[in-house]
């Protein structure tokens, strides 16, 4: 596996795999700290401090998921712009698991992976993304459930590649497939003409076209500020939601969203 993630990259410079750990986020962004280089990725066989969005927590079993961070130092992308970076993620795995495991995925705003194409909403969701800064360095972690059955999830709205009817489930091959995805989109977006542009690297369409929210009415539960509800409208180009409400339209920047109908 680490030989098929770097063999040909021009990202990626070291691959570790633990049986345990806390999380690998946290242990990225201390060894990012410590001056470890871009591109080196850190893979759990199990996590007994997972973290998603939002302060949540994630847990699995051992080896019922793909638990992994990746370190990334965008330095010539412009702070303002390095907020589609998570959204860069959801695209990438969304994007490697048809072709990994036979499972259509899609991407609830900003970075959920639910089961099932854009077209339809009521997938469930397959996996988290959690991005988080250290310095000049930003880790990238994914937690995406493979093997687990309907009580081991740790939500009634979670499935899994299994449960989802995955015409093959290796992990390797799975992990492989989404980090090469990731720098798909990542090197042309983090160093082409324009660093951080996700118009001109071809980011923002990648991720219009596999985003589940878009032309939906939802309602965005705002941290510590209560709600609002409105039609999904756009995501612009710092990747904020667009949705607009009777107020006018809101660009949201973080916050829970419900998906409540299909566009009629």
């Amino acid at each position: 596996m680490r030989a098929a993630v770097l063999s040909g990259s021009r990202l990626y410079t070291a691959v570790d795999v633990v049986a345990r750990t806390g999380s690998t986020n946290a242990d990225l962004l201390a060894a990012a700290r410590a001056g470890a280089a871009t591109g080196t990725v850190l893979v759990a066989e199990e996590q007994t401090a997972g973290r998603g969005r939002l302060d949540r927590t994630w847990q699995s079993r051992p080896a019922a998921a793909l638990l992994f961070s990746v370190l990334l130092r965008p330095a010539d992308v412009p702070p303002a712009r390095r907020g589609w970076l998570p959204l860069l993620a959801g695209v990438a795995v969304a994007s490697a698991l048809p072709a990994a495991t036979g499972v259509e995925a899609s991407v609830k705003w900003p970075n959920d992976v639910l089961a099932g194409p854009a077209t339809r909403t009521s997938g469930g969701k397959l996996a988290g993304i959690l991005a988080e800064q250290a310095d000049d360095a930003i880790v990238i972690g994914v937690g995406l459930n493979v093997t687990a059955d309907q009580d081991e999830l740790p939500a009634a709205q979670a499935t899994s590649l299994w449960l989802a009817g995955a015409a093959a489930i290796n992990r390797d091959e799975i992990l492989v497939g989404i980090l090469r995805e990731l720098e798909r989109w990542y090197l042309p977006w983090a160093s082409g003409p324009e660093p951080g542009n996700a118009e001109s690297s071809g980011l923002r369409a990648a991720y219009l076209r596999c985003c589940s929210t878009l032309g939906l009415d939802v309602r965005v539960e705002l941290p510590g500020v209560g709600s609002l509800s409105g039609r999904a409208i756009d995501v612009d180009d710092v990747g904020r939601l667009l949705v607009r409400a009777p107020d006018g339209v809101n660009a949201i920047s973080a916050g829970d969203i419900v998906h409540v109908r299909p566009e009629s």
